[in-house]
């Protein structure tokens, strides 16, 4: 690690800037403003976890166990600092806070892909370690590469369904009405809506931060992508019947 953040504690930007010896510390404007900055080929990604951003951007990044899931501001991965973020080659400094007006950030690491999807924003799956050297085997650089040039991807279709079996036997159960204001994107789309539902997890997964056994019918619930949002407007997450309320005021 060239630059010896601590693991867990807190930082300011332009505390950060000023660790790694940057010409204008008390600067946070441009590109130290936003999601990520670079410096002599470092990167520092700041990451808003459940909350918009102070520019109001709203990206569903997430900290599951030692993984965060992270959303680029609009770039592909085929853009140059993202591939170059991606390479392996350059230190990745993953920062991120829960309160978009706290000014202070939590250190988790140095960043590595384990896996990421090829859509615009880019989102990223990063794994944290202390040190380039200490990339698992299965991420190392050279693999890295070929993922970004197409060579072979790496895709998750959801950001944190643990159980595809869960969703369809929830489906079967509820259907593919939004349990909140009874969307069905079939009835209104045609042939492309069908079978395309959110599902809400009642509990929510940031809050539990480990593998636990989903009741499919208990549990999870159909919801329309709009109605979904709202349910995330508040931490802890509106309930259906809360929402379904607010309706019908």
């Amino acid at each position: 690690m060239k630059f010896q953040f601590v693991i867990d504690e807190k930082y300011s930007r332009k505390n950060i800037k000023s660790i790694i010896g940057h010409p204008e510390p008390d600067s946070v404007g441009g590109i130290w403003a936003t999601g990520y900055s670079s410096f002599e080929n470092n990167y520092f990604i700041f990451a808003n976890i459940e909350t918009a951003g102070r520019t109001g951007h709203d990206y569903p990044n997430l900290m599951v166990e030692d993984r965060l899931f992270w959303f680029s501001n609009g770039a592909s991965i085929h853009t140059p600092m993202l591939k170059s973020m991606m390479s392996g080659e350059n230190e990745v400094y993953i920062f991120t806070r829960e309160d978009s007006k706290d000014v202070n950030f939590v250190f988790r690491g140095i960043g590595y892909v384990k896996y990421y999807e090829d859509t615009k924003p880019a989102h990223i799956v990063w794994g944290f370690i202390n040190d380039l050297s200490n990339v698992p085997e299965e991420f190392d650089t050279d693999q890295r590469i070929k993922f970004i040039e197409g060579a072979k991807v790496i895709s998750i279709s959801t950001r944190y369904e643990r159980d595809e079996k869960a969703r369809k036997a929830s489906l079967d159960y509820y259907g593919y009405n939004c349990l909140v204001c009874g969307m069905n994107f079939e009835s209104f789309y045609g042939e492309i809506g069908k079978s395309f539902i959110h599902v809400h997890h009642l509990q929510e997964i940031s809050t539990i931060g480990k593998e636990y056994e989903i009741d499919p019918i208990e549990d999870l619930k159909p919801v329309c992508p709009n109605c979904h949002a709202m349910l995330h407007k508040r931490k802890p997450a509106y309930s259906i019947d809360e929402l379904k309320q607010m309706l019908l005021s």
